[in-house]
């Protein structure tokens, strides 16, 4: 068992970015990210090692950064149809700064590294196979 926490939060800036920053989406923002907090420090509660540990975070970092491509490509859509992007931005800026956040854990981020260096390569030999 991995005896490491990872602590994320939702940053200030970006609840002010709200136009009601104790409204609903605020609170929307706070109950995703406590719920993959938790769900984040149960994996690498249950892991072997910190390797293991790290595989659980690079698939937290991956669907983070699928869901900010998302929003991204939410914001020129929204403005095409005459509609204020303000929600899509300040989700797609929770998840970049999730990211900077799950980086910052000293005892992770060099795992993170070779677990997605590791993937790379595993993903090149599979594509290189055909």
């Amino acid at each position: 068992m991995v005896d490491h926490h990872v602590e994320i939060g939702v940053p200030q800036q970006i609840l002010d970015s709200l136009p009601d920053s104790e409204g609903d989406a605020a609170q929307d923002m706070k109950q995703a990210v406590a719920g993959l907090e938790t769900r984040l420090n149960r994996a690498i509660d249950s892991a072997e090692s910190e390797s293991e540990a790290a595989g659980y975070a690079v698939d937290v970092l991956e669907r983070l950064e699928d869901d900010l491509e998302r929003y991204d490509e939410f914001v020129p859509e929204l403005r095409a149809w005459g509609q204020s992007p303000i929600y899509a931005i300040a989700w797609r800026n929770l998840q970049a700064d999730l990211i900077l956040q799950i980086h910052e854990h000293d005892w992770l981020s060099g795992h993170i590294d070779r677990e997605r260096n590791h993937r790379l390569v595993e993903d090149g030999i599979r594509f290189g196979k055909r």
